[in-house]
């Protein structure tokens, strides 16, 4: 009578049979999974509404917040609200496209743009997709647009100066790689041509740089676009365009796409500028898309999230330490005010998140002082740090005794005579103003800025009549750069001014304003 058989696994036996059945196994497993069919298993909603920018829809219960969902008919939204019985959606496309009744499936991931150096030179939307005519742009990488800012332990200090050519920027409100500076003021002041400027400044340098236009018109981005081709700048800028024609979703989305995509150059260990032109229409975008979905109004009908929605994209800067790459994000935002007013609501919230505001005065742009920058008002908590050392040499006290100018200028209006001491500071402070004075596209390198700055601080145009500043500051340069070729290699190089480099530069700034030449 034989034993009855113990269940054993079948690779049980002699080694040769064993390995023998082993390789079986895992060919037919091998030949299972590539014959077997591949199960898309998604949960489907039916948009019940569309409005303005936003559609209602049922059915999708699993959900999460910032999902990316797509439309039957190829539109996109952003989960925004998450109702017991149904979802908000925010559209990055046409709502026209959209009818109640489509079929909307989740996608499981948040929404991604493209990155990489194929977007240099490009103007694409917050999507990626090119609005200059040419090809779809090849993503080397795909990031998430929204994405937590750098931990603390990962940033560094702003040592690195950002210059941006214009003299009263650099001299006075320096900005280093890394900060945050605001830019805010009325509508038609500069804010743009300062930001521009900047970008303009950046084309000699390793320096990347984003433009993103939110809610800007179409002949406005275009003849930033234009302006940045004509000064050779295009060529390391990546303009991010959502125009006040493309849907409110689109707009808000816009600067963190385009913070997605500095972020890419940042992580590679290089320096980024990216400009928030302006956040005023952002904050209008995301109030109008909250209203439209009943989300609770609080101060000036924006929801109380609104600090918070720019707090984690202005975060996002910053500058990493040397052993995580060294690269770094500054950002230049923008936002309007309306008549000077400071004190509104989203204006006070971004001076309270950046690190210094540049305030453009409609006052001074009305006298012709351009860049209208408001020196008593602006200022630059980081930059300082960053700024050259031979800034430092020159325009220490500059700053200070050119607001006490500006006081001083308003209250002489009032006084039937003036001693001599005041005379002379009116006439020194009348001076350094059309020594600030700079007019668009035209900037000026660090060694050039300090020739002029110094030669004004040492009171060598104070004889010179107001109408020949413009001249003298042209013979001033030209001296300097002939016969000082030492020491302007040796700002350029970011070294101290000594004390034989000022004397020199002085004496020649001198002889050239006796001899007229």
């Amino acid at each position: 009578m034989t034993e009855a058989t113990e269940d054993r696994p079948l690779a049980s036996g002699p080694p040769d049979l064993r390995a023998e059945v082993e390789n079986v196994a895992r060919e037919l497993a091998r030949a299972r999974e590539d014959h077997a069919p591949e199960l898309d298993v998604h949960e489907v909603g039916v948009v019940r509404s569309v409005g303005k920018g936003t559609a209602r829809v049922d059915g999708l219960s699993s959900i999460t917040t910032d999902e990316v969902v797509r439309i039957q008919g190829g539109v996109l939204g952003i989960a925004f609200n998450l109702d017991p019985h149904e979802v908000g959606l925010i559209l990055l496309g046409d709502e026209e496209k959209v009818e109640a009744g489509a079929e909307a499936r989740g996608t499981g991931r948040p929404l991604r743009v493209p990155t990489g150096d194929d977007l240099l030179g490009r103007v694409v939307n917050p999507l990626g997709r090119p609005l200059d005519g040419g090809p779809e742009p090849q993503a080397s990488r795909w990031r998430d647009a929204e994405s937590p800012a750098p931990a603390i332990m990962k940033r560094g200090p702003v040592r690195v100066p950002l210059q941006t050519g214009i003299k009263v920027v650099d001299a006075l409100v320096p900005i280093g790689r890394g900060q945050r500076e605001l830019i805010l003021g009325d509508r038609q002041t500069g804010k743009t041509a300062i930001a521009t400027d900047t970008i303009i400044n950046q084309r000699d340098t390793d320096v990347v740089c984003v433009y993103c236009a939110i809610g800007q018109r179409g002949a406005a981005v275009a003849r930033v676009v234009d302006e940045l081709k004509a000064h050779d700048a295009l060529a390391h800028t990546v303009v991010v365009v959502a125009s006040g024609e493309d849907p409110p979703g689109l707009q808000f989305m816009a600067p963190y796409a385009a913070t997605a995509m500095a972020e890419h150059f940042m992580e590679e260990g290089r320096d980024v500028l990216v400009v928030y032109d302006d956040l005023t229409k952002h904050a209008r975008a995301y109030r109008e898309l909250s209203l439209l979905l009943r989300r609770p109004p609080g101060r000036e009908g924006y929801p109380g999230d609104i600090f918070y929605v720019h707090a984690r994209l202005l975060e996002r800067s910053t500058r990493f330490r040397d052993e995580y790459g060294g690269g770094s994000l500054t950002a230049l935002p923008v936002v309007e005010t309306q008549a000077g007013n400071l004190s509104a609501y989203i204006p006070t919230n971004l001076v309270s998140i950046t690190d210094g505001q540049i305030y453009v005065s409609p006052g001074l742009f009305q006298k012709g002082v351009l860049p209208a920058v408001d020196v008593g008002r602006s200022v630059s908590r980081v930059g300082g740090n960053a700024q050259l050392a031979a800034y430092r040499a020159v325009v220490r006290d500059l700053k200070l005794a050119y607001a006490q100018f500006e006081e001083l200028e308003v209250f002489s209006r009032f006084a039937a005579q003036l001693d001599e001491d005041t005379r002379q500071s009116l006439e020194r402070g009348r001076r350094v103003r059309e020594v600030l004075k700079q007019k668009e596209n035209a900037a000026m390198d660090v060694a050039q800025q300090i020739s002029v700055l110094l030669a004004a601080t040492e009171g060598l145009f104070d004889e010179v009549p107001l109408d020949d500043m413009e001249g003298a500051q042209e013979r001033v340069l030209e001296r300097v750069q002939q016969r000082l070729p030492e020491v302007r290699r040796r700002i350029l190089d970011g070294e101290k001014l000594s004390d034989d480099d000022r004397a020199a530069m002085t004496r020649e700034a001198a002889e050239a304003l006796e001899s007229g030449e």
